[in-house]
């Protein structure tokens, strides 16, 4: 995982609220993924070793068998399947916008109120590649490299709105409380994606059916409910900033 990610995963200096070791790191991981990972783990009777990789480099690290999977929101989309296995869903995770309260897209009800704004998301997600394409008359600036940069883009006013899901957006309120969380659900104007979207799973190596299949056979006892309240719990405990 990016341990960068918040609510999902992201650092912290010490074990407090039950993080975990990052390998060759004086540093501790917590978050959603950590706590999912930890519960998986513990179903099978493994030992949780965390490892802080960059975004663009948790799949190949899966595939080269660095490590024995990602556990870091991402969503089960085709172009991702053709690479690794995935279990889950491990999550389920909505599309959403954020924009500052000040801002004149804070009232937006719907994709065609965005348009004419600057915007942008991270880099390598299903958010920028391809929902922001769907605002009309949208002015996509370049991706941003992390979801921490992604954030501090809107906050510092450097773009009007970014795209994320709502997990991500919830818990970057708790670090700029000046944003606000543009849900378009039931307006009929919102975002189109499917279910490989925002369905968030655990990436495996390609053929790897033994440990999916484990993975899988602990979050089959889990419920939406139960996603949505550990996702609670790790946004109640994430720190202001990373």
């Amino acid at each position: 995982m990016e341990c960068a990610y918040a609510p999902y995963n992201w650092a912290q200096p010490d074990d407090s609220n039950g993080a975990v070791p990052i390998k060759d790191s004086v540093l501790y991981a917590n978050g959603y993924d950590v706590m999912m990972a930890k519960n998986i783990c513990e179903a099978n009777g493994w030992e949780l070793e965390v490892v802080q990789l960059d975004w663009d480099s948790l799949i190949p690290a899966v595939q080269s068998g660095i490590v024995d999977a990602v556990i870091a929101g991402q969503s089960m989309t085709a172009d991702r399947m053709e690479s690794v296995d995935f279990a889950g869903p491990y999550l389920y995770a909505t599309i959403v916008c954020l924009a500052k309260s000040s801002s004149s897209f804070a009232n937006a009800k719907g994709l065609a109120d965005l348009a004419g704004g600057s915007c942008t998301s991270q880099s390598g997600t299903i958010w920028y590649d391809s929902c922001l394409p769907q605002i009309a008359g949208a002015n996509i600036q370049s991706p941003a490299e992390s979801a921490p940069a992604m954030l501090m883009a809107v906050a510092s006013g450097t773009c009007d709105f970014v795209c994320t899901d709502m997990p991500t957006a919830q818990g970057a309120l708790i670090a700029y409380p000046e944003l606000v969380i543009l849900d378009f659900a039931g307006s009929g104007d919102d975002f189109e994606v499917s279910d490989e979207d925002v369905n968030i799973g655990v990436s495996v190596m390609k053929g790897n059916t033994a440990l999916k299949d484990a993975i899988d056979s602990y979050l089959s006892t889990q419920t939406v409910d139960d996603f949505n309240a550990l996702m609670a719990q790790a946004i109640s405990v994430q720190p202001l900033s990373e």
